[in-house]
């Protein structure tokens, strides 16, 4: 096999696998199709649990190139898995939260959910928090790049039945490509998150889909639940 240690990838092959990877998301998102609206409209659980329960079945249902390896963090579903490219293979430690609101700007990052430096400004502050996630990952004696991904479930409520409008799809950048999309404190994916330092609350971040989008327009796709026509929509965007 040839394995390349994620230590020694280039930025652009960082940016190679963790497109490959939101690929195999927004495939696994797509294939679950109607289902997923079916079970926001008749499940009798919070949407934060809807969600969460979800996001695990229709990524177990598409499970790649998995490794016997458990792997550890604050989110919906973890993996350690093999990349497989043409020329090479790589170990990657997956993760993939999900989240459940009704709008689609943005969602909220918890610092155990990435591995990037937080850099904006609060309140005229400049802030710079770095994300408790490793960039490279170790487990059982070896490297994993770390790659994180988040699926956003955007309803609607009527009469406190849920409908399913649409999901985002985002691929949050490993701490490496820092500089491409976080390189100043104006300069960023960030919006200031829901914490309230005065009540003791974790620091928090917001991931703007839209700041995100005109970085690299890949890292966002999109899905829209037909319910008149019983149909889920969406098409890859490059």
């Amino acid at each position: 096999m040839n394995e390349k240690d994620p230590v020694d990838l280039s930025l652009d092959e960082i940016e190679e696998i963790e497109k490959l990877t939101l690929r195999w998301v927004f495939q696994a998102v797509y294939d679950f199709g109607m289902e997923a609206h079916e079970i926001f409209l008749k499940s009798p659980d919070s949407v934060k649990d809807i969600a969460e329960d979800i996001t695990r079945e229709l990524l177990d249902r598409l499970s790649g190139f998995n490794v016997q390896q458990r792997v550890y963090g604050t989110v919906d579903y973890k993996k350690a898995r093999y990349v497989i490219l043409p020329e090479r293979t790589v170990r990657q430690a997956l993760f993939i939260d999900s989240k459940a609101e009704k709008e689609n700007r943005s969602a909220t990052i918890q610092m155990s959910q990435t591995s990037m430096w937080i850099r904006q400004r609060r309140s005229g502050n400049e802030i710079n928090e770095k994300g408790l996630l490793p960039e490279i990952s170790e487990y059982g004696g070896k490297n994993y790049l770390t790659t994180t991904c988040l699926i956003h479930f955007m309803y609607d409520d009527d009469n406190n039945v849920h409908h399913l409008k649409e999901v985002t799809i985002a691929a949050i950048p490993n701490g490496r490509l820092q500089d491409t999309y976080n390189p100043t404190f104006d300069d960023g994916i960030w919006l200031v998150g829901r914490n309230a330092p005065s009540r003791g609350e974790d620091f928090r971040v917001r991931v703007s889909f839209s700041k995100l989008k005109e970085k690299s327009a890949w890292r966002i796709q999109t899905l829209t639940y037909e319910e008149n026509i019983k149909e889920c929509k969406g098409l890859w965007q490059s």
